[in-house]
């Protein structure tokens, strides 16, 4: 195999451009989950300079009721927006005759095998031969005819161009084509946290119909195999700076009758927040976390000294709850610090100078040295109460004097447990690897 200007050709049955050796990675790895095996068995390939301008992708699971639907508008986009392109079905398994429809219209069927609607639209743009990609559901709820509109902004130089059913962004959702729930709650809140924590310019981040460059999606090296791959798209994009736009379209109820819909309200959408939350640990975790200690640090102060302000004592009960303010926030600054760490060495996030930084300056030895003192300054709090019990011959003491000395060494003492192995943990995470 050579990757260069000229053309060279692998006799098989469709054609598939690979202008970079990223794509050709790609393309082995689509055709190794067709395998299921882990090895890519006579993928038919051609390399080729150039390729057609479009390739419109449409993921595929049992579509047999309106698939032949989607693929005459995406014929007709083609044809009168005189755009020069391919039609893919990404088929992930159907066993209703999908892929004979398709292949009756003589469009190209890219058969992926491993399960997840990621899946399916990793193994139909690996395969694309356009400059641009568009992806849409096969379902009808999108109308196709509206291809040039995406083709529009991409040729304007846009990354990623996203699809907006919702009125805030122009577009329309015909009656009974979205659930009340999902229109009126949950795409708008989802919508707002990935403006408000990613910056990414979108009003409706659950849309499936979108257009890209395949270049720039190649860059992402997207992961996620689930319904997660489409947000996880705009938030690498985001994250990454990419130009991106929103064009309006037109949402129409779902045209399958075999089956319900795909999508599980309550299922996805905890899969969606918590995509979400591991994406964004700063704000959510660390800062939250950083103020909490502050909080515990300051009441702990006061609680000690039982300082009096006006008509307020500060106690025994202020040092119980400036130790849970500790614990907690300390283990939302450590459970960030990890989610960050996860996240960067999976690919899911782009690299960090200050994540750099902290591992260069914050060790495993430096961690384990911190955690032990704070365990063993706990213990000795907790053995001066033990040993002052003792001397009252075990039996009753004044509780105010003694939860000064054991609130301080059972805070101490947690919080070095979960630094300790949280610091064995979060290195793990940093650990140079393949």
């Amino acid at each position: 195999m050579i990757l260069g200007s000229s053309a060279v050709e692998w006799t098989g049955v469709y054609p598939v451009v690979c202008d970079s050796r990223a794509q050709w990675e790609n393309l082995v790895a689509a055709t190794a989950w067709a395998a299921g095996d882990g090895t890519a068995t006579a993928p038919s390939l051609r390399l080729y300079a150039d390729g057609p301008e479009l390739s419109i992708i449409m993921p595929c699971l049992n579509e047999a009721d309106t698939l032949a639907l989607c693929l005459s508008k995406a014929h007709d986009a083609l044809r009168d927006g005189g755009i020069e392109g391919e039609i893919i079905v990404a088929d992930n398994g159907s066993t209703d005759g999908s892929q004979a429809i398709a292949r009756k219209f003589g469009v190209r069927v890219v058969d992926v095998r491993t399960k997840g609607y990621g899946s399916a639209l990793m193994g139909g743009i690996a395969a694309a031969r356009g400059r641009y990609v568009i992806m849409g559901d096969a379902d009808d709820s999108y109308n196709f005819r509206e291809v040039p509109k995406f083709i529009h902004k991409l040729r304007q130089g846009y990354d990623l161009v996203q699809g907006c059913r919702l009125p805030r962004g122009g577009g329309t959702v015909m009656p009974g084509a979205m659930p009340l729930l999902h229109r009126w709650w949950g795409n708008p809140m989802f919508s707002m946290l990935v403006r408000w924590w990613f910056h990414a310019p979108v009003s409706d981040v659950y849309c499936g119909m979108r257009g890209f460059c395949r270049d720039w999606h190649a860059r992402l090296n997207q992961r996620c195999t689930g319904m997660e791959f489409a947000t996880e798209m705009i938030i690498k994009s985001a994250r990454h700076g990419a130009r991106m736009a929103e064009v309006p379209i037109t949402l129409h109820p779902d045209g399958r009758k075999a089956h319900p819909p795909h999508l599980r309200t309550f299922r996805d959408g905890w899969r969606t927040l918590r995509f979400f939350l591991m994406y964004c640990p700063r704000w959510l975790f660390l800062e939250p976390g950083k103020l909490l200690v502050l909080l515990g640090v300051v009441g702990f102060a006061l609680g000690l000294r039982a300082t009096k302000i006006g008509p307020i004592t500060f106690g025994v009960n202020t040092l119980v709850f400036a130790s849970l303010a500790i614990l907690c926030g300390s283990q939302a600054i450590l459970f960030a610090l990890g989610t960050k760490a996860f996240g960067i060495r999976e690919g899911l996030m782009p690299p960090d100078e200050r994540m750099d930084r902290f591992f260069r300056r914050f060790t495993l030895e430096r961690g384990a040295i911190l955690a032990t003192s704070s365990l063993l300054g706990g213990l000795a709090l907790l053995a001066i109460a033990i040993n002052a019990w003792r001397e009252a011959h075990f039996g009753h003491m004044d509780l105010e004097s003694t939860m000064h000395w054991i609130i301080p060494g059972a805070t101490l003492t947690a919080w070095g447990v979960q630094t300790l192995l949280s610091s064995f943990f979060i290195s793990i995470l940093g650990m140079p690897r393949k």
